[in-house]
């Protein structure tokens, strides 16, 4: 293949845009590159799923690759790509030294969707029921690898500028390795908020939220637990319709219809669903990177209370499009009154709307990341040699992933 103007993307998983924010951004990206005339061509080891998306009629090539396995080699030296993207570190680390490899003059760029490290390192700081501290992830073996992986990586897309800061200061990672781009998305005119459901067309409380994600399990045991009953107490009517792709049994042993707690699975229009909702609640007590739900709440023109995680690095200096409690009597309040007083809703709905144009426009940051892309290319060894760090992690004598892959793949041979 004639590689003058290629992206090849190996994926963790095939993206699921109606599964997950992930899945959305992945597109996104996608879009981006064959906007600038890119063939692109995505490649995963994962097993093919229900609802992942057709790549071909998006006009990408879709290839099954095999971890551990000299295949790739031969795949990716036929493909010789311009650029290659790696879907979260875990892949980096599993076909990054193959790629600098056989491929030396790819730009390799990392797509961390969150930091992994930052929200695990939440997590366990939940889970031991202290406050978390930035010194904690220190200590986490997870940390390591990510930053690793970042520093081989000649740019590393980063959706949040919180976690650009943390990068900077905890582990002293240099800005010119990092590029910031959040969710790349239309602007929303009059026209598309009159098309929307006004106030009294829209009944019940929503959450939504894929249930692989360990985040969005916890903040629905948290409503069902704790928020919910405070609401249920003020607001005896109240209904709360709970959405999001692969449910476990844990999950659906949940639905309590007399108390207006609905796990409803998997929604085959997640954007409708949020449409005729009235309010999103999204109690998150841990996380990172930005939140696909709230985002998809303001495109729907709903309102919403979340917490500080949930609206970490997501507006900017502007209002949030509802309220943010972390206590969760406040949130319970919040929630009814933004449920209850129409003007209220109809302020904080703008506000949302605010954050979109603002925020996530793609006209702002579309054209500027593809121009430094092709800065990049043109200036590849330049900013290689200014990366010191990723080169010594480069370097043959370190590169435990290699070794171990090798090993692996002659382990293998064997049985």
């Amino acid at each position: 293949m004639n590689s003058s103007n290629s992206l090849l993307i190996l994926g963790f998983v095939w993206p699921e845009p109606n599964s997950s924010a992930a899945g959305t951004r992945m597109i996104q990206l996608i879009s981006l590159f064959k906007n600038k005339g890119f063939e692109v061509t995505f490649a995963s080891p994962a097993l093919d799923s229900e609802f992942m998306i057709n790549l071909k009629d998006i006009g990408v090539n879709k290839c099954t690759i095999a971890l551990n396995c000299s295949s790739f080699d031969s795949f990716v030296r036929d493909l010789n790509p311009t650029v290659v993207l790696f879907d979260r570190f875990m892949m980096e680390e599993q076909f990054g030294w193959r790629v600098a490899d056989i491929c030396p003059n790819a730009l390799r760029l990392l797509d961390t969707e969150d930091l992994h490290c930052l929200r695990l390192a939440r997590q366990n700081a939940f889970k031991n029921n202290r406050v978390f501290e930035e010194s904690d992830l220190l200590s986490e073996d997870v940390a390591k690898r990510e930053i690793a992986s970042i520093l081989r990586c000649d740019l590393s897309l980063m959706i949040s500028k919180y976690e650009i800061d943390l990068l900077e200061r905890v582990f002293k990672i240099d800005n010119s390795l990092l590029y910031y781009l959040p969710f790349l998305l239309d602007s929303i005119n009059s026209d598309t908020l009159y098309n929307l459901p006004l106030f009294e067309e829209r009944n019940n409380f929503i959450f939504i939220g894929n249930f692989l994600h360990e985040p969005n399990w916890n903040a629905v045991q948290y409503l069902k637990e704790t928020i919910w009953p405070l609401i249920k107490k003020r607001y005896p009517e109240g209904v709360l319709h709970i959405y999001g792709a692969y449910p476990s049994q844990k999950v659906l042993q949940l639905h309590q219809p007399k108390e207006g707690f609905y796990i409803m699975g998997r929604a085959i229009d997640a954007n409708q669903v949020v449409k005729e909702a009235r309010v999103v609640l999204a109690p998150l007590r841990f996380g990172a990177g930005l939140k696909g739900k709230l985002v998809e709440a303001m495109l729907c023109g709903t309102p919403s209370v979340t917490t500080t995680i949930g609206a970490e690095s997501m507006h900017a200096d502007l209002h949030w499009n509802g309220f943010v409690h972390d206590n969760p009597q406040e949130f319970a309040e919040s929630a009814i009154e933004l449920y209850q007083n129409k003007i209220l809703w109809s302020d904080m709905q703008s506000k949302g709307i605010a954050i979109i144009n603002e925020c996530y426009s793609k006209n702002i940051f579309a054209l500027d990341f593809m121009d430094s892309i092709f800065d990049l290319l043109k200036n590849l060894k330049q900013h290689r040699s200014n990366n010191f760090f990723g080169g010594l992690l480069q370097h043959h004598t370190i590169r435990s992933t290699k070794y171990m892959s090798k090993w692996i793949e002659e382990k293998n041979k064997i049985r």
